[in-house]
């Protein structure tokens, strides 16, 4: 669920800049539902990170590559001994740790059999999580996509170690000439690399809210 005030600062935002976006791992249209975005005016949410697009309620999805159900049916049995969860977007699959006896090492000792089984697609690391999605697809690209033509300034927050891509992208808009800033929304769980990578750390989400209440 979005933090307290998100939806609201949002609303306030969307309609004094060209685009406002938000580049998620999860299936859009689960996003717009759980976090009532549909309030918010001309947004575009990316799902599974660009595959995805949502917008003015109409949602646009590729199908399923067959690797995904090859996965689905093959992870089970992989990922039992060690008790992981198996969580089913539909286009990717991410396989969690966290409620495992000892999850960084059980994820440790699971990357490499779920590697075996992902075939072609690509297998990313996160908090406790390893995701198994279609090649091709990252926040970079995501981003990039939102910025043709060139905008004269982006800002992107994330939280995990999936939104370095969309850091990258930051910077290479950077050397095109436009304003970039990168916002890390930090917790005790969050990677150090986006931390240290960030112009700008604040308190969790509810910080992300107040930065977006400063700007406006």
């Amino acid at each position: 669920m979005p933090a307290p005030g998100a939806v609201e600062v949002l609303q306030a935002l969307a309609p004094r800049v060209r685009t406002l976006a938000l580049v998620t791992g999860r299936p859009a249209d689960v996003v717009v539902s759980l976090g009532g975005l549909a309030a918010v005016p001309g947004l575009v949410v990316l799902g599974q990170y660009g595959a995805q697009r949502w917008s003015g309620g109409a949602l646009t999805t590729p199908p399923e590559l067959p690797d995904v159900a090859a996965a689905r049916f093959a992870l089970p049995a992989v990922l039992a001994p060690e008790g992981a969860e198996l969580e089913d977007k539909g286009l990717s699959l991410v396989v969690h740790t966290r409620r495992c006896a000892d999850p960084v090492g059980s994820l440790a000792r699971l990357e490499g059999p779920v590697r075996v089984v992902a075939g072609g697609l690509e297998v990313h690391r996160g908090r406790l999580v390893l995701e198994l999605r279609p090649p091709g697809y990252d926040k970079r690209r995501a981003l990039l996509s939102l910025c043709a033509p060139l905008p004269a300034a982006v800002l992107f927050a994330g939280d995990d170690l999936g939104d370095l891509p969309a850091y990258d992208a930051v910077d290479e808009l950077r050397r095109s000439g436009v304003l970039g800033v990168t916002v890390c929304s930090g917790s005790d769980e969050g990677p150090a690399e986006l931390r240290e990578r960030a112009d700008v750390v604040v308190d969790g989400p509810a910080g992300v809210v107040d930065l977006l209440r400063t700007l406006l």
